[in-house]
């Protein structure tokens, strides 16, 4: 069969793979959210404190419940970011603590499903954001949009230092310095223009930068060490299941099994969550995701730097190969 054929009929069958591997990415975990086991306090007298759990563990296996002594140490909880929020029983009724900032979609529907067993029960909830999202940006729609942006630079970033040629050093220094441009300019938009984050401007810049370079390294580390299909085979991972496995549209807890977990793991997810973290939550819980990064990043540089590396023996050993050649001929 002629080559050009065969390029037609790769077309014809690798576009619609991609469509529907695409489709199902992006639409399933968006299709399937719900509340697993996503962590959620209560607190108040202990007898009111377990009916409270009984008629919450009705969602079976949708909350994580933890007990806490009173309202003061479910607001340390929330603040600290072990739970979303918290059912406070308190003489006037039941109280709900939510934290917008950690995901408006789980404060509103932690409103919907504790308003609706209060209405069962002929009461009426209080409902108190702890830790709100930003006034000039109330859904939090700014912190959710910056996600894709963030991973295109990455790609776009890693894709150009292959193209370039560049190796090594250069190639690890341009990512450095293209990553940390972004982290300022990014900051400078989300934060300082629309407003739509809340916390320190350098450690928000330093995350944006972080997550840029995550993805990059990923890009230009793999195509370094396998070649142009690497640019392709990263970019694909971050783009089909690192952005829709992210949880920045909702949260890790309310998409399914196993995509909140592996989109943690990933640097979008792991971007969005620490961003959040810096953002609203004076850097509570920060820890875990900033690691994923600094992993990411620093594996993707360390595989730019071996396959320079490896390219400068490969070419230094042809010349000598050559010479010996020439010597035994002569």
């Amino acid at each position: 069969m002629p080559s050009r054929n065969r390029r037609v009929i790769a077309v014809v069958v690798l576009v619609p793979v991609l469509a529907a591997l695409a489709l199902w990415a992006f639409a399933w975990p968006a299709s399937r959210i719900a509340p697993r086991d996503l962590p959620l306090g209560v607190a108040g007298p202990p007898a009111a404190v377990a009916q409270v759990e009984r008629q919450l563990e009705r969602h079976e296996g949708a909350f994580e419940i933890h007990r806490y002594a009173d309202e003061a140490a479910a607001r340390d909880a929330i603040e600290d970011r072990s739970v979303y929020g918290a059912v406070v029983v308190t003489p006037q009724g039941p109280e709900l603590l939510t934290a917008s900032a950690a995901g408006p979609a789980v404060a509103q529907f932690l409103q919907q499903a504790v308003a609706q067993q209060a209405a069962a029960g002929g009461a009426q909830v209080k409902t108190v954001d702890v830790v709100p999202t930003p006034a000039s940006d109330p859904r939090g729609a700014g912190l959710t949009a910056a996600v894709l942006p963030l991973a295109l630079a990455g790609i776009a970033a890693g894709a150009v230092v292959t193209l370039l040629g560049l190796r090594g050093v250069r190639a690890a220094l341009a990512l450095l310095g293209a990553s940390a441009l972004v982290g300022v300019a990014a900051a400078g938009i989300t934060h300082s223009w629309l407003g739509a984050l809340g916390g320190d401007w350098w450690a928000e810049a330093g995350v944006l930068a972080l997550s840029t370079l995550a993805v990059g390294g990923a890009v230009a580390g793999l195509a370094a060490l396998i070649g142009p299909a690497g640019t392709g085979l990263a970019a694909a991972v971050v783009m089909l299941l690192g952005n829709p496995f992210s949880g920045a549209t909702s949260a890790p807890e309310m998409l399914p099994e196993p995509a909140g977990v592996l989109g943690q793991w990933l640097p979008p997810g792991a971007g969005t969550t620490l961003l959040r973290s810096v953002s609203s939550f004076d850097g509570a819980a920060a820890t875990g995701p900033a690691l994923t990064l600094a992993w990411w990043a620093v594996l993707g540089l360390g595989a730019v730097l071996l396959g320079g590396s490896l390219r400068a023996r490969k070419a230094g050993a042809e010349p000598a190969a050559g010479h010996r050649e020439l010597s035994a001929v002569g």
